[in-house]
């Protein structure tokens, strides 16, 4: 399993959402910077980002202090755990497929 920290408390609106992401999980510089663009990342990220996620493995986002985040951004973290979803849906149905997990504090 491969466990990366999302620092949540640096989110304080939509741009500051994917500046996070982007630069946490390394996506490629042409990112569209909105969901369905996160969900590619994330449906593919042998391809879209410098993370080795092996077929089989688990990539787990660990959102931290989670309480404070969804207070602050309910619309982005109802985005993360709705698309983190359909990530999964995506991937199980790939033949590498490679599950998507969230870490809540």
């Amino acid at each position: 399993m491969l466990v990366v920290a999302i620092p949540t408390a640096r989110i304080k609106d939509w741009e500051s959402f994917h500046d996070v992401f982007a630069s946490t999980l390394r996506f490629p510089d042409h990112y569209g910077r909105n969901m369905d663009a996160w969900i590619d990342c994330l449906s593919f990220p042998d391809s879209m980002t410098e993370l080795a996620i092996e077929p089989g493995e688990v990539l787990m986002l660990d959102l931290g202090l989670v309480e404070d985040f969804r207070t602050r951004c309910p619309d982005q973290y109802k985005a993360i755990v709705e698309c983190a979803a359909f990530v999964n849906s995506r991937r199980l149905d790939s033949e590498n497929w490679s599950a998507l997990a969230l870490a809540f504090r």
